[in-house]
């Protein structure tokens, strides 16, 4: 077989591949033997018809058709490995030429990744926002905590903004009533601004069974986008009393005896979590930063099968009604033009990231270990509440191996950038990423060499290299199928 590239741009290539008719004899036998055990012929077992025979029975060009259909992926797969591409899309084949006892000649167009020439990733600078937890983020959370063991109390006296309410509410369109608006025993916390635009205000002032009404413009049912005239009802009217801040309290909320270390406790938590931002921040000004200074050239034909997918995706739980979706986009304030857009802005992104992540990747030579397939598939599991065994399996059965495989190794990569970089904050403070980012060099070499003992799940422990073999095997088998 012989096979050569043209280069049609910078992320589509076609492949110009011709098959001598010699190589495909053991196809032609193995199509012959397939016939042969699914037509009987007389006087002949089934399996043991002679060549021949079969061939004047099915027609020799029916046959070929057969062979041709099951050599194409076998030998498109192997000009893709002897010309060393990396296609991330399915490719467009065509038979050009099928002489019999001559040769078999067809062209492949596919997406592949492109060269993409890479910046001094230790030169990166990743600046953030420091970490800083004030009194307000800590009274912030004691009030939240408050709330969850207040009590209502009903109050005689108009509503006041913070108040909860109990309501009937309902509107008319033209002096038609609008039956979906119409609610009784609605509860709502005033102010929360959770309902229709203007509520709060009606409501505000009013004592209980006074009514008042208002125009406003609804935004979801048959009528959304037009004026209605809603009628709002007070029901009750109650107010959240909060419990005093005392170690009485800290007992009722917590494990700690005092208040004192209640708020000690909350600090500590609040800091947490903005540490856990600031990572966050790190990693995607990291991947931002490198977009900047990296031309990526985009395959047209995967950023648009992902904007299909998540349009797709988007109207398929309305029955691919475009109205509906039009109606659910304006209710959340935006139009098809603007998803539209936002689709493929994102798509493009998406896509630039990865094609980045994986070239940085080849160049630093990441390797994905047992344990990083372990702790991902821990992980996993428990967001989706199932054992890491059955989770394997399903995603062994759709397909899903290579996709985690190529996600965990992109994660790696982007941790070995941040190492690299210089990392520091706005008030410049050199930043410790060992703890997001996990070890770096030579620690994270040795951290691999014990990955199953550190498995925190024992049912994970007992699949860690099943999964790492599956997926590198699954993996290099969607590569030759040209699944990205």
């Amino acid at each position: 077989m012989k096979s050569t590239v043209e280069k049609l741009s910078p992320t589509r290539v076609r492949i110009n591949v011709e098959v001598p008719f010699a190589e495909l004899e053991p196809d032609i036998d193995r199509a012959f033997k397939q016939l042969a055990k699914q037509i009987r012929l007389p006087g002949f077992r089934p399996g043991k018809a002679p060549r021949k025979l079969l061939e004047a029975r099915v027609g020799r060009g029916a046959v070929l058709e057969q062979v041709v259909n099951d050599a194409l992926p076998a030998r498109y797969s192997e000009a893709i490995t002897s010309e060393s591409l990396q296609p991330i899309g399915q490719p467009e084949i065509e038979v050009t030429k099928l002489e019999d006892n001559e040769e078999l000649v067809f062209t492949a167009e596919v997406d592949v990744r492109p060269e993409i020439d890479l910046p001094d990733l230790s030169a990166l600078t990743i600046t953030v926002d420091p970490v800083s937890v004030t009194d307000e983020d800590v009274d912030a959370e004691i009030e939240a905590l408050q709330k969850r063991f207040g009590t209502l109390t009903g109050v005689d006296r108009p509503a006041e903004d913070g108040d909860f309410v109990s309501i009937d509410l309902s509107a008319t369109v033209d002096g038609e009533d609008v039956p979906e608006a119409k609610t009784e025993g609605l509860s709502h916390e005033i102010g929360s601004g959770q309902l229709i635009e203007g509520l709060d205000e009606a409501i505000i002032g009013l004592k209980e069974d006074e009514s008042k009404s208002f125009t406003t413009t609804l935004v979801a049912g048959e009528h959304a986008g037009q004026e209605a005239e809603v009628t709002v009802t007070v029901k009750s009217i109650k107010v959240r009393e909060l419990p005093e801040l005392d170690d009485e309290f800290a007992q009722l909320a917590s494990e700690f005896d005092t208040i004192d270390e209640l708020k000690s406790d909350l600090r500590e938590k609040v800091e947490r979590v903005k540490r856990v931002q600031q990572a966050e921040a790190i990693r995607d000004k990291a991947i931002e930063e490198l977009l900047t200074q990296v031309e990526v050239p985009l395959p047209e034909a995967v950023v648009q099968a992902q904007v299909d997918d998540t349009l797709h995706n988007a109207i398929h739980g309305l029955d691919h009604d475009e109205d509906r979706f039009a109606e659910s986009l304006a209710e959340q304030g935006s139009s098809r033009e603007e998803f539209d857009a936002d689709n493929r802005s994102n798509a493009e992104k998406a896509i630039k990231t990865q094609l980045l992540m994986d070239a940085i990747a080849d160049k630093l030579d990441i390797q994905v270990g047992q344990n990083d397939l372990t702790e991902r598939l821990v992980l996993m599991s428990r967001q989706y509440g199932l054992e890491p065994q059955q989770l394997l399996q399903m995603l062994q059965q759709n397909n899903q191996l290579p996709a985690m495989f190529a996600d965990v190794r992109r994660g790696l990569t982007v941790a070995a950038v941040v190492h690299g970089a210089t990392v520091k904050d706005t008030d410049g403070t050199e930043i410790d990423t060992a703890e997001f980012f996990g070890p770096s060099g030579e620690q994270a070499a040795d951290d691999d060499q014990i990955a199953a003992d550190d498995a925190d799940d024992d049912t994970a422990e007992d699949v860690t290299e099943d999964t790492a073999e599956d997926a590198a095997d699954d993996t290099a088998a969607a590569e030759d199928d040209d699944a990205k």
